[in-house]
């Protein structure tokens, strides 16, 4: 493989990441529409079940959702929460969407509640995304304290769900809704505690199936639907108003065309070029070859160039550095000295 071919192939990939990656972006913003969050709501969070869909968007749901901003411990507060995780690699990771709500619980009265959205569109990552969640989930329980009362307190703390919809699961679980929670067994005697104060944290996964499958669930027939690559904006538009009564707004209407042209223009790229596949055979040509070192240089090159054009377009160097893997330090003495 030429040193051109190498650079067209690494071009390819980096555009491609970066077009999934605002594909993604879209994704959260039109998941966080509150009457696509409360139909989310109202079947898959059990304190929300009696309560009409409408109702939920506009009474219960506080403020507007957060959309990748909210971190986990170490950070900076964004509406009283805390707002940064850290991986294993000390990269950072955000949240997708995240927000507050009220809810009547079993003695009329209103529970507070933190709740996470996640889209994931990759489902095999080396590990149970079930375990990600709990993981999640504890995190946003652990950090109140010191947000939501200072001294010892637990009575304050707020309950938290993590949702995940998962776009790549496979056929066994496709279609599918699944809740994890805490349940009170009575090993010797019998002492009934309120729910209330031990179901603190629960994990709902949800694995979508295609946009043609027709179940039970309203909310896996709105979400296969609603997040297909297959389907056209507007014909998503006529399902959210007639089917979910989501009213058609211009905000809504623009997310979504430019998600669906997002998807085929992420999937056009994908497919026809063979990326993925393209690389990993230029890199062992090369190795066979004895050229490693000057991929390595070429690869460089183009990532810095690609830097470049990714700076001037307005991604933040941090998100860019993340792109590309080069540490943000280097980055930066990279693009000034190149």
């Amino acid at each position: 493989m030429s040193s051109q071919q190498i650079n067209t192939t690494l071009t390819d990939t980096i555009e491609f990441t970066a077009g999934q990656k605002i594909y993604d972006e879209s994704c959260k913003k039109i998941l966080s529409n509150k009457m696509i969050l409360a139909w989310i709501m109202k079947e898959c969070i059990w304190e929300f079940k009696e309560t009409d869909v409408k109702d939920i968007a506009d009474f219960y749901i506080e403020g507007q959702p957060d959309i990748g901003n909210i971190k986990v411990f170490g950070g900076e507060k964004i509406h009283g929460l805390p707002t940064e995780v850290i991986n294993e690699n000390n990269g950072k990771v955000f949240y997708d969407i995240r927000y507050r709500t009220v809810a009547p619980n079993d003695n009329k009265e209103t529970t507070e509640l933190i709740i996470n959205v996640e889209a994931q569109n990759k489902y095999h990552v080396g590990y149970p995304l079930v375990k990600r969640g709990s993981f999640y989930a504890s995190q946003m329980l652990v950090n109140q304290y010191g947000v939501e009362f200072d001294k010892i307190d637990y009575n304050k703390l707020k309950k938290v769900y993590s949702v995940w919809i998962c776009h790549d699961a496979p056929k066994k679980l496709a279609n599918s809704i699944t809740r994890y929670e805490a349940t009170e067994q009575h090993i010797a005697g019998y002492l009934k505690e309120d729910r209330q104060n031990y179901d603190l944290t629960s994990v709902v996964m949800i694995y979508l199936g295609e946009a043609t499958d027709k179940s039970s669930s309203p909310v896996l027939n709105l979400l296969n639907r609603l997040l297909s690559e297959k389907l056209h904006a507007q014909d998503k538009l006529e399902m959210l108003e007639t089917e979910y009564n989501i009213p058609r707004t211009q905000k809504l209407e623009e997310e979504l065309t430019h998600m669906c042209n997002l998807s085929q223009g992420v999937l056009q790229r994908g497919f026809e070029r063979g990326i993925v596949q393209g690389i990993e055979q230029g890199i062992e040509q090369g190795i066979e070859q004895g050229i490693v070192q000057g991929i390595e240089q070429g690869i460089l090159k183009e990532k810095i160039e690609m830097a470049k054009k990714l700076l001037t377009k307005g991604m933040l160097i941090e998100e860019v550095a993340e792109l590309i893997e080069i540490p943000t330090d280097q980055l930066s003495l990279l693009c000034l000295n190149a």
